[in-house]
């Protein structure tokens, strides 16, 4: 009988490319990964990786192994949720991810609330974008996933998801504290025209929505700079070097050299979701964070359309 652990490496080692990645995605050694992949090629009488100057990539049959990989592990996860769906939230696990803006906002509330609740539930958490996160909480490598999304596009990160919507997230225009539109209480695209503009990476979810936005109000962003640290954005736009768009959630802590202002006639809206496995997966303890998140969004829900300080 195949051994699952080393099945679950071999997917990593061909999923990530190396030994040396897939040995820090399971937290082994190298040693370790390299052992298991031996021991199951021993276990199935065949050659499973091969490795060249490229990485390492599977044979045919490591291939047709690595195909079945998904849905043994699917099958191990739903049986792991219906065990504790008897059992209750008393013990076992709750691996959790969520994009950054989120993960320093809400899921900490959250993550308090949660082990008041079930101390005894290992609980962990890992940090990505959309992209990156939704097709691992697709694959079994987490319970839920907070995640962000656009209505009206075709970027759908929850598709083939169980969702549930916590709130819509505002997205507002930041221009720097003497900029000559500071003093308007709100702005429009078309004021921004011939700003320079800081986004986050021109891959990001955001950065593709800002540029969609734009175009659609008749001309092409001048980005000149980039980066995913949304407090680095602010000081971007602090020093003068363009205007930015910032959801809400990232906007906790505002610098005091720009000024935040609702864009006219509505400012764009992103919905934050928490995604979890089709319903039969989701066990009773990503139930109860779910929950907990829910009470959490009420905040963000019920509370101002924007951030208190310098509006």
């Amino acid at each position: 009988m195949l051994n699952v652990g080393r099945v679950r490496v071999l997917s990593e080692v061909v999923r990530r490319g190396s030994f040396s990645a897939a040995a820090e995605a399971l937290s082994y050694t190298q040693s370790a990964v390299s052992q298991a992949i031996a021991r199951l090629e021993a276990e199935t009488g065949a050659t499973l990786i091969v490795r060249d100057r490229g990485g390492v990539w599977p044979t045919a049959a490591g291939a047709s192994l690595v195909e079945h990989a998904d849905g043994i592990f699917a099958r191990i996860e739903a049986a792991e949720a219906e065990l504790a769906a008897v059992l209750g939230v008393r013990t076992g696990r709750l691996r959790a991810a969520s994009f950054p803006s989120a993960g320093a906002t809400l899921m900490p509330q959250a993550i308090a609330a949660f082990r008041q609740r079930h101390p005894d539930v290992a609980l962990t958490l890992a940090e990505g974008e959309p992209e990156e996160i939704a097709p691992r909480l697709r694959a079994g490598e987490f319970d839920l996933a907070l995640l962000f999304e656009f209505p009206g596009t075709r970027e759908r990160h929850g598709a083939r998801l169980r969702t549930q919507l916590l709130f819509e997230d505002p997205m507002l225009v930041a221009v720097p504290a003497d900029h000559a539109l500071a003093g308007k209480p709100a702005l429009t695209l078309d004021d921004l025209r011939e700003d320079d503009w800081v986004q986050t990476s021109a891959s990001s979810p955001c950065a593709r929505h800002v540029v969609r936005l734009c175009l659609a109000a008749g001309f092409e962003p001048k980005v000149t700079f980039e980066s995913d640290d949304y407090e680095m954005v602010q000081g971007l736009v602090a020093a003068g070097v363009g205007v930015a768009l910032i959801p809400r959630l990232a906007l906790t802590r505002v610098h005091p050299g720009i000024v935040v202002r609702a864009l006219a006639p509505k400012s764009p809206m992103r919905r934050v979701v928490a995604a979890s496995l089709g319903a039969a997966g989701v066990s009773p303890a990503a139930e109860s964070m779910i929950a907990i998140l829910a009470e959490v969004a009420k905040h963000y829900t019920d509370g101002p359309k924007a951030p208190p300080a310098h509006l």
